[in-house]
């Protein structure tokens, strides 16, 4: 048996319009944020952008420097000849042999060094590690002025060398040697600062997953090599991110100061080459044609790591 139920006159019955949504406004307060960013924003696109498209548009003309001589266009013909030139290869490979040197320096060393440092306790840890730190405040003339001292031919590495029948030139005159000191004066300097750094990295690692693994039996080595290291691994890409950007940025005052980019072009960089184009040779084409080419290799060098840092790195989560 079925029972028909009457069905409510829904339909008839008067539908109430939606009240019309008044337009949101903008309320002042909500802009009170944007505003503390408005300075930096400003600097930024002075200091960084703003430069940055200039040298884009140099390097399209060949210019020599001075306000009254013309510019005329080249298109990428400055791009073609910096490419060309043996000085721009010589510059990059040098520079290569920079960063993999100076990650030696800040990676390799650093991370030995601040490991025998957690052996020693109490403020003496900080004492030794701020007498390490010491050279990275020193500045670049005061260490170029003390490191030609030392490796000049009458000097303390040359008598010290001599005791032992070793005769050392100058090395700053050697096309074989001069490189092998600038790294190393560089590298002394950038020793403290990678210090600095692991240190900082190992004390945000808690000592407790190292003392669970010692009660389940593991030595000093696997809890360095599977735990420590490990958490240490975004400090670690951090700093290798930093010495390939940044090596060649901090070896360009040790190598105006000392060597000139000499003897026969075996120590510039990259950096000291785009000075030579720009303020030697006052061929600001060339220069900002080599600059350009530069920012986009070193650019996309960042994007990779940025892109591999989540892969490479481990969080303690």
């Amino acid at each position: 048996m079925f029972v028909i139920a009457p069905v409510a006159a829904a339909s008839d019955a008067p539908v109430e319009a939606e009240p019309a949504r008044r337009p949101r406004r903008l309320r002042p307060q909500a802009l009170v944020p944007y505003l503390y960013l408005v300075p930096a924003v400003v600097f930024l696109m002075v200091w960084t952008y703003s430069p940055l498209v200039q040298t884009f548009s140099l390097s399209m003309f060949d210019w020599n420097l001075l306000p009254t001589s013309r510019k005329t266009f080249v298109g990428a013909g400055n791009y073609t000849q910096v490419l060309q030139l043996p000085e721009l290869h010589t510059a990059i490979a040098n520079t290569v042999l920079y960063i993999a040197a100076f990650l030696v320096f800040s990676l390799v060393l650093p991370i030995l060094i601040a490991i025998l440092s957690r052996q020693v306790t109490g403020r003496v840890r900080t004492v030794y590690q701020a007498l390490i730190f010491v050279p990275f405040l020193i500045t670049p003339v005061a260490t170029s002025a003390v490191w030609r001292w030392l490796f000049a031919e009458q000097g303390v590495v040359a008598t010290v060398l001599a005791s032992f029948g070793v005769h050392m030139p100058n090395v700053f005159r050697d096309a074989d040697l001069a490189i092998w000191a600038v790294i190393v004066i560089v590298g002394w300097q950038m020793l403290g600062f990678g210090v600095l750094v692991v240190a900082a990295g190992f004390a945000g690692i808690s000592p407790e997953y190292g003392q669970a693994a010692s009660l389940d039996g593991a030595g000093a080595a696997m809890i360095l090599r599977r735990i420590t290291l490990p958490l240490l691994s975004p400090t670690i890409v951090f700093l290798a991110l930093m010495t390939i950007l940044l090596a060649a940025q901090w070896t360009y005052p040790i190598i105006d100061l000392l060597t000139q980019g000499g003897p026969a072009n075996s120590t510039t960089n990259i950096y000291y080459l785009l000075y030579q184009f720009g303020f030697q040779n006052f061929d600001v084409g060339i220069s900002a044609a080599a600059g350009v080419v530069f920012f986009l290799g070193f650019g996309i060098i960042a994007l990779v790591f940025l892109e591999l840092q989540e892969r490479l790195s481990f969080y303690d989560n």
